[in-house]
């Protein structure tokens, strides 16, 4: 039987030209080669642009649940607490009763950030955000129901702890959630996110205090904080998935010598966080020498109003916020030191520029440099939790800052004696301080390859 003849490759030739199968075979073909491939069973859609977007500004389910609380607490934690020096003096408490607030507040936030982060890796995020909100909710309580200053101390005990307490937390829970890329982002957007309290809440008191007076306007205020705090508590519990604890890896057997030591007894703090924590301190060192007198400087000594000092705060404010974004894409496709290098570049500026301001528009540069600090800030976060011990970041996120908090309220205490003796003396003595722990960071703190 004759078939067809072979080429001179040995395969039998394709149809002929002209022949019926050809055309059809032809434009199959063709078909084929325009179709896109099928899609392979039981592999997922593509992303939505709703997913794409989420995915890009690292709101998993869990961040969502966090920002939402931050939002909620944080309105009226400043509803009230911005304006609990009027309502200590409208009590009768005085101007000593107002100082000893404010020093009870730093004090507080040093102590309390260690405890929280432990707290958080004994029990997970979730419960441990159910509690820190069910403190705030009982000082709201004190302070509704006694109406007197010491009942304000009292209960300023347990709502001023909120912030403190959950910011370990919520780092660590940005540290289980979301992977090495994202987690600057992921700083980036909580620390964007807390702004919006932080410009609304003061307004919403403010109209409170307009419209029923101290006593009362403030009153209502802490109704309204402790409404906010139920609505996210409930919110939390909902949101907030409950990711397992690691735990620790059981050592081999090994009778060469003792067992190992339990990861719990391994060091939160290594020699790699505690070089990022001493040159944090001298910069903060840098920040707090000069911080309360910077109104003083600008309305006292070279007599703007109080709308040119907000609207120089809005300047800050608005620097810090348009950074944040971009900067935080930026760092988690690179290394994190040069942002936390530039961050502290720009702390160390501004004593310096703010010495040589003395009308609005230089003022206005000052408080731009001022801004700019917040530059590499949710990368210095982010850096901290890549540094610290797998599974217990919360635990260091907390050590970290009650060190550098306890450390740096004695700095802080001592500007006030260079004040004293002068302006000049404390911004340059600041400038100082921040100029030393740039290039202590620059030249001694270590960097991670890209996660």
């Amino acid at each position: 039987m004759s078939g067809p003849v072979p080429d001179s490759s040995g395969r039998p030739p394709g149809p002929q030209a002209g022949s019926p199968q050809a055309p059809d075979q032809a434009s199959g073909l063709a078909a084929s080669s325009e179709l896109p491939p099928a899609p392979l069973a039981g592999s997922p859609p593509p992303p939505s642009g709703w997913r794409r977007v989420a995915a890009f500004f690292a709101l998993e389910r869990s961040i969502v649940g966090v920002l939402a609380m931050c939002i909620l607490v944080g309105m009226g934690e400043r509803m009230a607490e911005r304006f609990l020096p009027v309502y200590l003096v409208a009590l009768g408490g005085g101007p000593l009763v107002v100082g000893f607030l404010n020093a009870l507040d730093n004090l507080l936030s040093a102590l309390y950030s260690f405890p929280g982060g432990w707290l958080a890796d004994r029990i997970g995020t979730k419960k441990s955000l159910l509690v820190f909100n069910l403190v705030a909710m009982a000082g709201y309580l004190i302070v509704l129901i006694h109406r007197s200053w010491e009942a304000v101390l009292v209960g300023s005990v347990l709502f001023i702890s909120w912030t403190a307490l959950s910011l370990p937390a919520t780092m660590g829970l940005i540290a289980e959630v979301l992977p090495k890329s994202k987690r600057t982002m992921g700083v980036s957007v909580h620390s964007l996110i807390r702004r919006i309290p932080m410009a609304l809440g003061p307004l919403a008191g403010g109209t409170l205090v307009t419209w029923y007076g101290p006593l009362d306007g403030v009153w209502y205020a802490f109704v309204g904080a402790l409404v906010m705090a139920v609505v996210a508590l409930v919110f939390q519990q909902v949101m907030i998935r409950e990711t397992p604890r690691p735990a620790p890896p059981s050592p081999a057997p090994d009778d060469s010598g003792p067992p190992a030591a339990p990861a719990a007894a391994s060091p939160l703090i290594g020699p790699s966080l505690r070089r990022l924590l001493v040159a944090d301190i001298l910069v903060r060192f840098c920040e707090q020498m000069p911080y309360p007198y910077v109104v003083i400087w600008c309305m006292n000594t070279h007599s703007l109003t109080g709308v040119e000092f907000g609207l120089l705060t809005t300047i800050e404010m608005v620097t810090a916020m348009l950074v944040y974004l971009p900067v935080a894409w930026l760092a988690d496709r690179s290394t994190k030191k040069p942002f936390v290098v530039m961050t502290f570049v720009f702390f160390t500026l501004f004593p310096l520029v703010l010495l040589h301001s003395t009308t609005f528009w230089p003022l206005a540069f000052a408080f731009f440099v001022r801004g700019l600090k917040e530059f590499g800030e949710p990368t210095r976060k982010a850096l901290i939790i890549d540094l610290a011990p797998a599974g217990r970041e919360a635990a260091a996120f907390g050590q970290y800052y009650l060190w550098r908090d306890c450390i740096v309220s004695v700095g802080a205490f001592g500007g006030a004696f260079l004040w004293q003796a002068g302006p000049a003396v404390n911004l340059w003595t600041a400038f100082a301080f921040g100029l030393a722990g740039t290039l202590w960071f620059a030249l001694r703190g270590e960097d991670l390859p890209r996660g």
